[in-house]
């Protein structure tokens, strides 16, 4: 849902790609007044690291200059984080990507879901629908992770995190 919001915002429309870029939807533009690929991988989240090692390698991307928007257990709903490297949290989608890159050293955009409630499966919360009470916040969410994702792309890790992070 961010990154769709990216990509309204950065004029993108998301289309599959060919040969090493056919597991993802993508698109190219420019966000924040810098050139950007915003990309959503086509195949099980578990599998992610692939189709980003791809589009890296076909857009000669440094792995430095990723930046993944992804969901967050350990952060509570409706709030936004920002960070570079760190570990994966038991995320499958981070761990993909790790392995695929060889380095957990990428930028992050963390966005808050919270922990499950009393003894829920991690892995069920997470496919999970949101809640009515989710549903009403979920548009500033949305608004908020991808300003968020802007900040980071015009001043940096640290200064959007002094941005970001005080107001969520």
């Amino acid at each position: 849902m961010v990154l769709d919001e990216l990509a309204d915002r950065a004029g993108v429309k998301l289309s599959a790609g060919k040969g090493a870029r056919s597991r993802a939807v993508s698109g190219e533009g420019r966000l924040a007044g810098r050139r950007v690929v915003l990309a959503r991988p086509l195949t099980y989240m578990n599998e992610s690291g692939g189709p980003v090692r791809g589009l890296l390698d076909y857009h000669h991307i440094p792995v430095e200059d990723l930046v993944v928007v992804h969901d967050e257990l350990d952060i509570a709903f409706a709030s936004v984080r920002l960070k570079r490297g760190g570990g994966e949290g038991g995320h499958n989608g981070l761990r993909s990507i790790s392995r695929s890159t060889g380095t957990r050293d990428y930028l992050r955009v963390r966005v808050g879901i919270g922990r499950p409630p009393g003894r829920q499966d991690p892995a069920d919360f997470v496919l999970r629908d949101f809640s009515a009470t989710e549903r009403k916040e979920l548009d500033l969410l949305i608004a908020e992770a991808a300003d968020a994702t802007e900040e980071l792309l015009v001043r940096g890790l640290e200064a959007a995190q002094n941005v970001v992070h005080p107001r969520s």
